[in-house]
């Protein structure tokens, strides 16, 4: 009986380290990676906006400016602030 409680305590050290490691080595630099790539996107879109803004002579603003998230936490959508 102590043999198995003691493979089940290794099993579950090395799914845990594995799974730490898998977190540390690929996901976290693959997140900095796209945060780059979404940070690169962004740019790009704010420089395609203006160049459209000059071209027609209308003034379009990005998204998040026109619309501020109001109402998007549970404090703000029950109290009515």
């Amino acid at each position: 009986m102590v043999y198995i409680t003691r493979l089940i305590s290794v099993t579950n050290f090395a799914v845990a380290s594995s799974a730490l490691a898998f977190q540390v080595f690929v996901l976290y630099p693959w997140h900095n990676q796209l945060d780059e790539e979404f940070g690169a996107l962004r740019k790009e879109h704010l420089k395609v906006l203006d160049a459209i803004n000059k071209s027609t002579g209308s003034h379009l603003t990005p998204v998040e400016s026109a619309h501020p998230r109001k109402g998007s936490t549970l404090w703000e959508m029950f109290s009515g602030r």
